[in-house]
């Protein structure tokens, strides 16, 4: 790896993998809303921002996203579901990628091994889905997924080496996820920064297109 660019790089997970990549030496542009006033959600922000890179990119990763929005706290029932915050979460965890991912040929390598990558969740997972619940998280993480999926057949055909792929990077301490740990066990951002950089090292072109989680075990859509 040599020139690595990483989205949302203020966020607990981002700024420790930026602090990892940095670490081996790799050449790295980072963009985030508080560092370089990038936001996702907009349109004319990410192709402004993302026009004025010119990579390649061995490693593009967008490492954004929130369960919680505007105080809008993941919903116990789909009986509580409000339309506005619903629509938040697509536009951060779903769309914002996706205005990403757009640029994609543009930013990664013809002729060599490149990676992309998201942060999902495995709530996200349809198949594992067994609880319920969190209804405009999982719905938006799994219209990421999709996106990813249709993202990797389109790059495939002109990136034949590239790897495009969603990430699960497990439960981590941050902010992020704070006020919803409870009993579950985490991991700190650094840890889980190398887990998901262990996974992409070994990641192979024909591993493209799916989802997998931060040991490396792919997750059902």
């Amino acid at each position: 790896m040599q020139r690595a660019l990483i989205i949302g790089s203020s966020g607990g997970i981002g700024g420790a993998l930026s602090k990892a990549i940095a670490a081996r030496g790799v050449a790295l542009d980072t963009l985030s809303r508080s560092q370089t006033g990038f936001d996702i959600t907009d349109e004319g922000c990410v192709d402004a921002q993302l026009t004025e890179l010119s990579g390649p990119y061995d490693l593009v990763l967008i490492a954004t996203g929130a369960l919680e929005i505007a105080g809008a706290a993941p919903e116990k029932s789909i009986r509580v579901l409000n339309a506005q915050a619903m629509a938040d979460q697509f536009a951060l965890n779903a769309i914002g990628p996706a205005l990403v991912l757009r640029h994609a040929a543009r930013l990664l390598p013809k002729g060599r091994r490149s990676v992309i990558a998201t942060l999902s969740a495995r709530v996200g997972s349809i198949g594992d889905n067994r609880l319920g619940g969190w209804t405009s998280y999982r719905a938006s993480k799994a219209a990421l997924n999709q996106i990813i999926r249709c993202a990797a057949i389109e790059l495939s055909r002109s990136h034949k080496r590239s790897i495009c792929v969603a990430l699960h990077p497990g439960t981590v301490a941050t902010p992020f996820t704070q006020k919803y740990l409870g009993r579950h066990p985490s991991v700190a951002p650094e840890t889980a920064a190398g887990n998901l950089l262990r996974v992409i090292d070994n990641l192979q072109p024909n591993q493209t297109g799916h989802f997998y989680d931060w040991a490396g075990e792919q997750v059902p859509w």
